[in-house]
């Protein structure tokens, strides 16, 4: 009876609510902005994104999504996935997404973020081959292929053996927490093969106590990413409590076109009552140069190559030269609000990783075989998750990470986090909360706030510290910093929306000066303003003004300034959708670089970086051929008028460069 009480609200909203709450079209963009670091890009920011689309395109099923799924989306608060999920166990299995609208605390502002992301769907019952196509939610394929119309020096020269069109094909097959089948391609401009680089994977999931088996291409999250980590977590952002934990995402098939972080084999999830028990193993080729043993007898390599590029005889010697064999084992306890969980995993490599002798690289990784295991743990108390995990590498040297988030209240949120990665730390597949680029060498304090003090208004900052024990590559001294970043979020109306952000951060460096005997370290200062606005016009026009403001002043030099103004414009006329950027910029030097998220077609994403002086434009057009077939279309253009050539070695363009983009999707 209640719940077809639950049921008449949702079909009569307007009855028990002011406001009704509409679907949408997800903005990209808002969420980047909230979730990308102002100062540098990152290949996790360009996997969120993608997980997103992703998400986007397959909605979580409110019926069946977990407390991880929810997490995963870095907008919800822990005590509205638990309001969530409470009611889906009280009341039975939602009906309606418009259902959330009677969920005590939820507030509008939350479901209109949740709408895209989230639909009921049916369950599927018989799951045979042959059934697929029919019980698929979603079944689609995308063709996508670019070029920039003027020849790099690499095709000048004739350097690059293929042609100067890349490609990206894409095929998936899917029912949320059922099956996935999927195919992804790509060739890169100057690459010959036109499967120079892809994926596939083949997912069952919630049969019996078999809860996920994915075959190919996949990741793992376990943990706070200190093993296990996907890459889906943003970190430092505008986003300055949630964003930095991780949740237990498991097993999950890789999208990515990031070409590394991978594993390719099986994995699966089995379920005991309260116990999950998740086993992998994987065989992947690495791109590395070979090189010769210190005792002469074996093979070795120094590093692996990471562009995923193969367009000239030297990248190409370098293809899949290295065996990697990953053995890796996650048990998750779980009950009511505690999960435990330990993890292990063991690499092998069928050559020698043998750093330069440099000293920097005293505490790197060397040998042919890892093995990092360690425990993890989730706590919900009250408003109060805490969590943590530790691991110890064969090296001898571990890491930790340990914090806690909180709704202090209905306007307050908080988290702290506190992190010590031992120098001899090593965890390849590991991507937990830090401010470099790997979890090793470094221990650091964070901090950060959200404050909501009326509706549409939010003040949200972050104070990190930290140290490296240890030297890093140019960088010949154990070093410190800190970054903080306020951010102010003015939302007077659904039409419109402004923001205020400042960040500033602090390193050290070796100095510059060519004539000293050491190479003492200076105080590096890098800030960033950024100022922008959006408004729609009539729900079919959208403009959005940035204002990007940078400075870079070492104790050494004089202040480096550069600032980009950038208009960006969307219309929705009928079905079709154009979407326009002009945008100027101007640098001192590469090192205040303006970092600016562009619109692109559907499942690219585009995170270029603004430097010296010149004008970007970009074009982009969606048109719906009929009910199955989509069309995007997209035109960049990038002018520079302070040198003459974007991009440098075989890449090097002239002082203009032109890129067209045509992609197709055909929804089954």
């Amino acid at each position: 009876m209640n719940k077809f009480f639950l049921y008449i609200f949702c079909l009569f909203p307007s009855f028990v609510f002011a406001q009704i709450v509409k679907s949408k079209e997800i903005n990209v963009e808002e969420f980047v902005a909230r979730m990308a670091p102002v100062s540098s890009e990152s290949a996790e920011i360009t996997q969120y994104v993608e997980n997103l689309l992703m998400l986007y395109q397959d909605p979580l099923d409110l019926n069946t999504a977990t407390e991880a799924d929810f997490r995963n989306l870095l907008f919800l608060k822990d005590t509205e996935i638990t309001q969530i999920i409470a009611h889906r166990q009280r009341f039975g299995e939602f009906l309606s997404v418009y259902e959330l609208q009677v969920i005590p605390d939820l507030p509008i502002e939350t479901i209109q973020n949740l709408l895209p992301f989230v639909s009921i769907k049916n369950s599927l019952r018989d799951f045979k081959i042959k059934n697929l196509p029919r019980n698929a939610s979603e079944q689609y394929l995308v063709l996508r292929a670019e070029q920039t119309l003027e020849p790099s020096k690499g095709f000048k020269d004739d350097k690059y053996i293929g042609s100067r069109q890349k490609y990206y094909s894409r095929f998936r097959m899917s029912h949320p927490k059922d099956f996935s089948l999927g195919f992804i391609s790509e060739k890169d401009a100057g690459e010959k093969n036109l499967l120079d680089y892809y994926l596939f994977h083949i997912q069952i999931q919630n049969k019996g106590k078999l809860k996920n088996l994915v075959i190919g291409d996949f990741t793992s999250q376990f943990g706070q990413g200190l093993i296990f980590s996907a890459g889906f977590a943003p970190g430092k952002s505008s986003e300055p409590v949630y964003s930095t934990r991780r949740s237990n995402l498991g097993i999950r098939p890789y999208n990515s076109l990031v070409e590394t972080g991978s594993m390719r084999g099986i994995a699966l999830t089995y379920t005991f009552k309260n116990i999950q028990i998740s086993p992998m193993a994987a065989l992947n080729r690495r791109d590395g140069t070979i090189t010769q043993a210190q005792d002469d007898l074996e093979e070795a390599f120094s590093a692996f190559t990471t562009t995923g590029l193969h367009r000239t005889q030297t990248e190409i010697d370098k293809k899949k030269n290295i065996q990697e064999q990953n053995l890796g084992l996650n048990i998750t306890y779980k009950k009511e609000h505690i999960t435990l969980g330990f993890s292990g995993l063991e690499t092998k490599y069928d050559k020698i990783a043998q750093r330069a002798d440099r000293p920097y690289n005293q505490f790197e990784f060397a040998g042919k075989q890892n093995l990092v295991v360690g425990p993890n743990l989730n706590i919900n108390w009250q408003n109060f998750t805490f969590f943590g995990e530790a691991a110890r590498s064969s090296s001898g040297g571990g890491g930790y990470i340990m914090g806690w988030v909180s709704a202090l209240g209905s306007k307050i949120e908080w988290a702290t986090n506190f992190r010590n990665y031992q120098s001899n730390f090593h965890s390849f597949y590991g991507s937990a909360f830090s401010e470099g680029s790997r979890t090793i060498n470094e221990k650091g304090i964070y901090n950060g706030l959200k404050y909501i003090p009326k509706k549409g208004l939010e003040l949200s900052a972050y104070y990190d510290t930290f140290k490296f024990p240890w030297l890093k590559y140019r960088i010949d001294a154990p070093s410190t910093g800190d970054d903080y970043q306020i951010r102010l979020d003015y939302k007077p109306s659904r039409i419109a929306r402004y923001y205020i952000l400042f960040h500033h951060e602090q390193k050290q460096k070796n100095t510059s000066l060519a004539d000293v005997n050491i190479r003492y370290l200076i105080d590096a200062n890098r800030s960033v303003t950024n100022i922008a606005g959006e408004y729609t016009y009539n729900k079919w026009l959208k403009v959005q003004t940035k204002l990007q403001y940078n400075t870079y002043k070492t104790s050494e030099s004089t202040q480096k300034q550069g600032f980009a103004i950038i208009q960006d414009l969307e219309a929705k006329i009928k079905y079709n959708a154009i979407k326009a950027r002009v945008a100027y910029f101007k640098t001192d030097s590469y090192d205040n670089r303006v970092y600016a998220y562009e619109n692109d077609v559907l499942y690219a994403v585009s995170f270029p970086a603004y430097y010296g002086r010149g004008m970007r434009y970009y074009l982009i057009g969606k048109f719906p051929i009929n009910r199955n077939l989509d069309v995007w279309l997209r035109w960049a253009n990038t002018r520079v008028y302070d040198r003459e050539a974007i991009g440098s070695g075989t890449d090097a363009v002239g002082s203009t460069k032109n890129d067209i983009k045509i992609q197709l999707k055909y929804s089954f």
